[in-house]
């Protein structure tokens, strides 16, 4: 049995729908995309979750290494060039872990405005005053 996402016959989502798709998207980039049945929300999704598997194990082994070396870090005396140098060598991989996620979420902003340019605006339900007058 398939889920009905939308309302319409052509597949384009009511501006409602689309907007949910626009919330969800940059909650979690890719899957707005998915439930608007956009192809593009796949690799969307994949980016976004390597980008944060990225930076969740980087970052977590930079921080551990960072206070290993606080006090090598913070020393007056050392080169500070080294020690950027040293400092990049460790945290390189968690950055690209944040560029990574930034492309899947711009990636998702542009497409949820692709979805809400193509939404279907539905009329309002006429509402029709009854000229009936029943005492």
């Amino acid at each position: 049995m398939r889920m009905k996402v939308f309302s319409q016959k052509n597949g384009d989502p009511s501006r409602q729908t689309a907007w949910g798709c626009f919330t969800a998207n940059m909650a979690v980039p890719g899957f707005g995309s998915l439930a608007a049945r956009r192809w593009s929300g796949y690799p969307q999704a994949a980016i976004c979750f390597l980008g944060m598997g990225l930076t969740f194990i980087f970052g977590a082994k930079f921080i551990v290494w960072f206070l290993n070396n606080w006090t090598h870090l913070h020393d007056p005396m050392a080169d500070a060039s080294s020690t950027m140098g040293e400092i990049w060598h460790e945290v390189k991989w968690a950055l690209l872990g944040f560029a990574l996620f930034g492309f899947s979420w711009l990636w998702a902003l542009v497409t949820s405005l692709m979805i809400l340019a193509s939404a279907k605006t539905i009329p309002p339900p006429k509402i029709v005053a009854s000229t009936k007058t029943d005492v």
